[in-house]
């Protein structure tokens, strides 16, 4: 019941107020995440970017973030470089594999920052890095920790679609003092802007 409350509000919530933003599909090996993405301009001098999102595993996991992205360009030669930071708001479940059955629930808020490089090229290539961090003071419940990185090739399709492929690794830190890997593997995905 947890799972459909949270895959609900999490998916559908966003689109009451939303006038622009972005919807980004990827899959992995053993992971699938969707994600809602809405702009902000009233947020700081360029506003923001506001995400929405769940994702899925193999073992059954669920977890669902809300983010919140300030981002800029670089200003002189270097303007195809753009980065960002901000925080994120991980909750969810995390069962595990098999007999190993953890059974934990809990969240956390992570800080930590996008960097996107557009290669200057005739083929619009860019190349990402993300990475956030929350410690055990800013988790709660079962959760004593989060970190998340990851980094990804994206090639525009055309001005308002990306495909892209990519490598993350979603860990939880949970209170029987043991690293969980929630998502380590490559994924690939695309991105429609509207």
């Amino acid at each position: 019941m947890l799972r459909k409350a949270l895959l609900a509000v999490t998916l559908f919530a966003p689109f009451a107020h939303a006038t622009a933003g972005a919807i980004d599909f990827l899959v992995g090996k053993d992971a699938a995440e969707l994600t809602f993405y809405t702009q902000s301009s009233s947020f700081g001098y360029g506003g923001a970017d506001i995400g929405f999102g769940a994702l899925i595993n193999e073992h059954n996991d669920v977890i669902a973030n809300a983010s919140i992205l300030v981002s800029g360009n670089s200003k002189g030669d270097v303007k195809a470089l753009h980065f960002g930071v901000g925080a994120k708001i991980y909750g969810g479940r995390i069962e595990g594999p098999g007999s190993k059955s953890l059974d934990a629930q809990g969240g956390a808020i992570a800080i930590g920052g996008r960097i996107r490089y557009v290669i200057p090229t005739s083929t619009p290539l860019a190349v990402l890095g993300e990475i956030f961090y929350a410690p055990e003071v800013t988790s709660i419940s079962d959760f004593d920790g989060l970190s998340e990185y990851r980094v990804a090739l994206e090639l525009e399709i055309t001005p308002s679609a990306r495909a892209y492929v990519g490598y993350r690794r979603l860990e939880i830190t949970h209170n029987r003092d043991a690293d969980y890997k929630v998502d380590d593997a490559a994924h690939i995905g695309v991105r429609f802007e509207f």
